[in-house]
């Protein structure tokens, strides 16, 4: 599928570099005489499969039009009219992207031809290199290819020939792709706004009647996303998972198998060596099914049924965790056409079983593989292609009544395996630099949001390390720094930015081996001024998402063990992150900045803290807000209703924000947690106002449960 929605990533683009030679230079009469086309799949150029042709003008070649290009009469001897190319040149194009320098007068050539030959012209979107080099380098000389090429240290070869040009204007885009990131332009709808801005050298391209190349935003994907199964969306693994893990040793007979499955009525055992009182990680799991037992009598007969089941055995096991969606086990299966999953606890260890069966009420939609295509992606690039259809399944999920606080979730869900995937990405690019292999088992954590399972689509990153061994500055230390280095830069180019408050691994105060972890949590209950402890508390979200999980969940565990009961702790805690803002002006309306309220500093953040705060001091080993609410509540402190209308007031704001995320991304503004107040309905606006009169005292509250027992 063609990626040409507004959220895709130009690191990660589909698109097709196009450049012409032609009779002139005024638009409205000069014919083309050639045309190239050069491939740019994934991000990446393909310049072996440029596609380049020599067109019959039907009218003399002006010799000074000659002396540039050297195309004359004789090279065009048995060169085809443009109506006899046209159908090899459109299937070049197809539905890509259309990128070029100076793309507008290319365009605008293409189109004359059409017309001249009767031939339906098709609009395209279009980029143009010279007016992103123009967003990227403001202050720059000149904006020819020859300069740009020098600016980018782009190497110029075959300069004006349409296939030489072509080859260099997609160096030029993929060098100018970095330079745009450094100013905040990530994705094409980005692109395009920054590039509408250019108003007076768009000005001039018209005057000289050029086709315009910043055409407003397309919306083709909505027509694939339109109708999405939420169910998958909305629902965990561990929730329709039909039964818990059935495991035999390696020497159980392929007979005796295929009676546990009879008299169990399940299509698969797991096969693992030792004692699964302690169950097994995937990678020490296999797995035999009924297909397998049929295929194996089929190929040796009836004999066959005495042989052990490690004979026929598949492995590793593929697995997903429980508290994964449902949508990722469909990606999964799809993707390795298999009917079978294992499901892991939060430790890593297989529990329990999914299969084909478990799963036939959904529908798998295209949509549903943007999961897998996350786990699928072998680069940066295809991180960034798969990552880029995440806003149109969540404004699909939107579409059909799927709450914020769902989607939210689903958005976090991919936080995570984007984490972990760039993790591995990583891992490559380290061992293929010669620095070998891990040094010891680690994990990298998500923190903040996206431990909670409450990420929006305005998120930077907010990831730690644990290892299980080393010293700081150690050996260890260094490689996971390394890491940690990688981690950050590759989530940087797909489109989660770095953290300005540095929470990341490739900083020290969040990468350490367990004893510093242990001694690090030890350091902040023993603090006595708030100022000491910012950040921290984001720590509580922690969640595993790559290596040994197992560090990761520990090392949270035990944190809470370390804080429960220390109110002082937790209040500091929430004094550090500092309180709401208000949300009310002094004549009772509601405060805005530029028509928009920001509802993460005026809302949710005060809930999101309050509830951790609570969390972390009466121990309830949650990481959601709505389950610490949960969590709280059941323990009967009072405050009921005051905690209830938290609840209420997050689902609100969430919803809210998220819609304005997804309208702001679609006209390529960067998404923010401000909403547009005078878009709200007259209703919305009334919930707005009691959801956040209903938190206003949230600070009171909070210092009241920290220090009421049960």
């Amino acid at each position: 599928m063609v990626t040409t929605d507004n959220a895709a990533p130009l690191i990660g683009i589909d698109a097709v570099v196009i450049d012409t030679e032609t009779t002139g230079l005024d638009a409205s009469k000069a014919r083309l005489l050639e045309v190239a086309v050069v491939h740019i799949a994934g991000g990446h150029t393909e310049p072996d499969s440029a596609w380049c042709r020599l067109v019959r003008p039907g009218e003399p070649i002006p010799s000074a039009a000659t002396a540039i290009h050297g195309i004359d009469a004789a090279k065009l001897t048995d060169a085809p009219a443009f109506a006899a190319l046209w159908p090899e040149l459109a299937a070049q194009i197809g539905d890509h992207i259309i990128i070029g320098h100076t793309v507008g007068f290319d365009i605008a050539i293409l189109k004359r031809e059409c017309q001249l030959a009767g031939i339906s012209w098709q609009h395209a979107r279009l980029l143009d290199t010279r007016l992103l080099a123009q967003v990227a380098k403001p202050d720059l000389a000149g904006y020819s290819l020859d300069q740009l090429a020098s600016w980018l240290g782009v190497e110029v070869s075959g300069r004006h020939s349409a296939q030489g040009d072509a080859i260099t204007t997609a160096a030029v885009f993929q060098a100018l792709v970095p330079k745009l990131r450094e100013r905040g332009i990530r994705t094409l709808a980005e692109a395009v706004t920054a590039c509408r801005a250019l108003t007076t050298v768009l000005d001039e391209q018209h005057r000289a009647g050029w086709v315009e190349a910043v055409e407003a935003p397309r919306r083709d994907t909505e027509r694939m996303l339109g109708r999405i199964d939420s169910y998958p969306y909305r629902h965990r693994i561990r929730d329709v998972m039909s039964a818990p893990a059935k495991f035999v040793a390696p020497q159980t007979s392929i007979g005796s198998a295929l009676q546990i499955m009879a008299r169990e009525r399940i299509s698969s055992l797991y096969v693992a060596a030792g004692d699964t009182e302690q169950p097994p990680q995937p990678a020490e799991t296999g797995i035999v099914t009924e297909r397998d037992v049929l295929r194996a009598l089929a190929e040796s007969g009836p004999a066959v049924l005495d042989a052990p089941v490690s004979g026929i055995m598949s492995r590793p096991l593929a697995a997903l965790s429980g508290r994964d969606f449902v949508y990722r086990a469909i990606g999964r299966m799809s993707r390795l056409g298999t009917r079978h999953l294992g499901v892991t606890d939060e430790a890593g260890r297989v529990s329990g079983a999914l299969s084909a069966r478990d799963l036939l009420r959904l529908r798998a939609e295209d949509a549903i593989m943007l999961g897998d295509e996350l786990d699928a992606a072998e680069d940066v690039p295809g991180l960034g292609r798969a990552w880029s259809k995440l806003p149109q399944v969540a404004a699909g999920l939107l579409r059909e009544g799927v709450s914020g606080r769902d989607v939210a979730a689903v958005i976090s869900s991919e936080v995570s395996d984007l984490t972990r995937r760039a993790a591995v990405i990583a891992e490559q690019r380290l061992a293929a630099a010669g620095r070998g292999a891990p040094p010891c088992p680690y994990t990298v954590a998500v923190l903040g949001s996206a431990g909670r399972g409450e990420s929006l689509l305005a998120m930077d990153q907010d990831n730690a390390l644990v290892f299980a061994e080393g010293m700081a500055d150690g050996p260890e230390d260094r490689w996971f720094a390394e890491l940690g280095v990688h981690l950050a830069d590759i989530l940087h180019e797909v489109g989660v930015p770095y953290c300005t408050g540095g929470v990341m691994a490739k900083n020290p105060a969040w990468r350490g081996s367990l004893a510093t972890w242990r001694a690090r949590v030890g350091s902040w209950i023993d603090r006595t001024r708030p100022q000491d402890l910012l950040s921290v508390d984001i720590f509580f979200d922690l969640y595993g998402v790559h290596g040994d999980t197992r560090l990761a969940d520990m090392l949270w565990r035990e944190a809470f063990a370390a804080a429960r009961g220390k109110a002082d702790f937790a209040k500091q805690l929430v004094e550090a992150a500092g309180s709401n803002e208000p949300a009310f002006g002094w004549l009772g309306g509601l405060k805005t900045s530029s028509g928009r309220i920001d509802l993460k500093k005026a809302g949710l953040f005060g809930i999101v803290s309050a509830a951790r705060a609570l969390a972390i001091c009466h121990h309830v080993v949650a990481r959601s807000t709505p389950a610490r609410i949960a969590g709280i509540e059941a323990l009967d402190l009072g405050a009921g209703r005051d905690l209830d209308a938290m609840l209420d007031a997050q689902a609100l704001f969430l919803d809210l924000v998220l819609a304005q995320q997804l309208v702001d991304m679609q006209h390529g503004r960067p998404p923010t947690n401000a909403v547009v107040v005078k878009s709200l309905s007259e209703r919305d606006k009334d919930r707005l106002r009691a959801a956040l009169r209903s938190i206003e005292h949230i600070d009171a509250l909070v210092r009241d449960l920290l220090f009421n027992r049960r």
